[in-house]
């Protein structure tokens, strides 16, 4: 019976390092594409809010940041962090990065 063990509570294999699910540590060319899709479509919302006349302080702030195909590669696919090596890390590493607005420049000092 303590065999069997399924759902959460599962023993991880010794061969993954006790650690069985994974993130991977490069973006495949698919993970890259909807990370360059999903910049394309908040640029598209930004054109439309601002072709509709409306004005605001967030709107503005959207404005000033870099189209997605004005961004470098480095800006696409990773973002800043104090914590890891050279304060970059892979965009596929920050918790529910698909739904997360992620900064899409450094900030100065870095």
């Amino acid at each position: 019976m303590l065999g069997s063990c399924l759902g959460a509570f599962r023993p991880t294999l010794a061969a993954l390092g006790g650690k069985e699910w994974r993130i991977p540590w490069r973006l495949s060319s698919t993970r890259k594409a909807n990370v360059r899709k999903r910049l394309r479509e908040v640029d598209s919302v930004v054109d439309t809010l601002v072709a509709s006349g409306v004005r605001c302080r967030q709107l503005d702030l959207a404005r000033a940041q870099p189209r997605e195909h004005e961004m470098l590669p480095r800006d696409k696919y990773t973002t800043f962090s104090r914590t890891a090596a050279n304060h970059r890390k892979g965009v596929h590493k920050v918790p529910h990065f698909t739904k997360r607005a992620i900064p899409r420049t450094t900030p100065t000092g870095f």
